[in-house]
């Protein structure tokens, strides 16, 4: 009774095995471990039978339910370079060459797309000398930018002249071509070029200083204005010098009007942002004290 009760068992259990063919408890891994890659990018897809020794068994690849691969002794196998037909649902069968037994993997589904452009795009400080640079390579993520200015055949642009930020942005005071690109991964796989900007100088602004009567009596005063044409967010720093001396004096910080009732030469520059950003002085305007 016993023994037929094992019997019956084994039975079962086999019969639940290979009620489709296969033992599926084979496992299919991919290096790396994305689900979505580029045009030109490679991947290994890795079929581990969890069982034995790896040169017991044959492997094959199957692609959305055909064979792919015919049986042979590499557990991995790798595709490369790819292109968007490699999009699809793999698994791996394994064939055991001592017990004729054949296990089968789970599925493992693979996109993959065009190979992507990076996307540049600027935000210009109108006035300051400087324009900040982004670039990006969407949808997706991991990658680093590597920038140039010229063509596209120019060395990556040099860093101490240059300020790199991890999230993909540069502040640029040199006029040129900028083009970026994306990389990512080991070796390094490359988005293509980004469409180029045109980044150029802005003429550094003169600070202008406007005054009412300049000639004024013994205890008089007169309000000297400082402004920057067409921007605003500055502060004004004021200097006075003699007509007998070129060395000026500060005299004023911070507001755009002062009123003054020494006689002197004054003349004014505007500032703002950290780092500082400082205008061109203005013209000098004379205050003369009569009496």
């Amino acid at each position: 009774m016993g023994h037929t009760f094992l019997c019956v068992l084994q039975f079962f259990l086999l019969n639940t095995i290979f009620s489709s063919g296969y033992a599926q408890d084979a496992v299919l891994t991919v290096e790396p471990n994305w689900s979505s890659f580029f045009a030109g990018q490679s991947v290994t897809l890795i079929c581990d039978m969890k069982e034995g020794k790896d040169t017991d068994w044959k492997y094959r690849w199957n692609k959305d339910g055909r064979e792919f691969v015919q049986y042979n002794s590499h557990k991995r196998f790798t595709l490369q370079p790819l292109s968007t037909s490699y999009s699809g649902r793999y698994h791996c069968f394994g064939f055991h060459s001592s017990s004729n037994g054949i296990k089968k993997s789970n599925i493992v589904s693979l996109t993959v797309s065009d190979k992507p452009k990076a996307k540049l795009t600027t935000t210009i400080i109108p006035v300051g000398g400087s324009v900040t640079l982004s670039c990006s390579v969407n949808p997706s993520s991991g990658w680093k930018y590597y920038w140039y200015r010229g063509d596209q055949s120019s060395e990556l642009l040099i860093r101490h002249n240059d300020v790199f930020n991890s999230s993909g942005q540069i502040s640029v005071s040199q006029e040129g071509q900028y083009w970026c690109r994306g990389g990512r991964g080991e070796p390094v796989y490359y988005s293509q070029y980004s469409q180029s900007v045109r980044i150029n100088t802005l003429a550094k602004p003169k600070a202008k200083v406007t005054a009412g009567p300049t000639i004024i009596p013994v205890g008089g005063r007169v309000t000297l204005s400082c402004s920057v044409d067409d921007s605003d967010g500055w502060k004004y720093d004021w200097f006075r010098r003699t007509s007998n001396s070129n060395k000026a004096h500060v005299v004023g910080k911070e507001n755009r009007d002062i009123r003054v009732s020494q006689g002197g030469i004054y003349r004014c520059r505007g500032r703002r942002g950290k780092p500082v950003y400082y205008t061109d002085y203005s013209d000098e305007v004379t205050v003369e004290i009569t009496g």
